[in-house]
């Protein structure tokens, strides 16, 4: 398996070691020993799986607190995932990573808590599959505005299709800081 850090303390972009043949190929998506190894110690409580067509922009979500650690995939299709430090005090805070993940490449990308997560689908149809530290808690539930020009995110789709709920969250900047996670130092 290998494992790239990016430039957000934490996130990792993790490439698993896939063994194919005429018949298709094996993968293992997790195996706590394994992952633990590379500084995923957390403990998954919940598994998600989410289907969206082309064009669909799902984020930027996350919760604080109750922070949500993730461990996201996909299953078939391709996405365009991003990751955004929302930890105040953070020297990264406010900076975003993204990363091309899809049902041929395999890649994975863990998202520690105190960032917030989306993912825009760029084939036809995309089954994303992630694997949540902590359980959906909608009282604590916040977002950044996919668009954010603050951000300034490269979406690689012109105009995406966004829910109502996700069109409506604000930019980062009018979040009042006492909502979002404070960043922990190390990790």
């Amino acid at each position: 398996m290998k494992v790239t850090r990016t430039k957000l303390l934490g996130v990792l972009l993790i490439e698993p070691d896939v063994f194919g043949d005429d018949r298709g190929y094996f993968l293992e998506t997790w195996a706590h020993k394994r992952y633990a190894e590379i500084g995923v110690t957390e403990t998954f409580v919940q598994d998600n799986v989410s289907m969206s067509r082309r064009g669909i922009l799902r984020g930027l979500h996350l919760q604080h607190p109750w922070g949500q650690g993730k461990l996201v995939h996909v299953v078939q299709g391709e996405v365009y995932d991003v990751a955004v430090d929302v930890r105040t005090g953070s020297p990264t805070f406010g900076q975003w990573v993204g990363a091309l993940l899809s049902g041929e490449n395999h890649h994975q990308v863990y998202i520690p808590p105190g960032f917030a997560h989306g993912f825009c689908v760029t084939s036809e149809v995309a089954l994303f599959s992630y694997k949540c530290t902590e359980a959906y808690h909608r009282e604590t539930e916040l977002g950044v505005a996919w668009n954010d020009p603050d951000l300034a995110i490269a979406w690689p789709v012109a105009s995406p299709a966004v829910s109502a709920k996700d069109q409506a969250f604000g930019r980062l900047a009018e979040i009042p800081h006492e909502r979002l996670p404070p960043f922990g130092g190390g990790q």
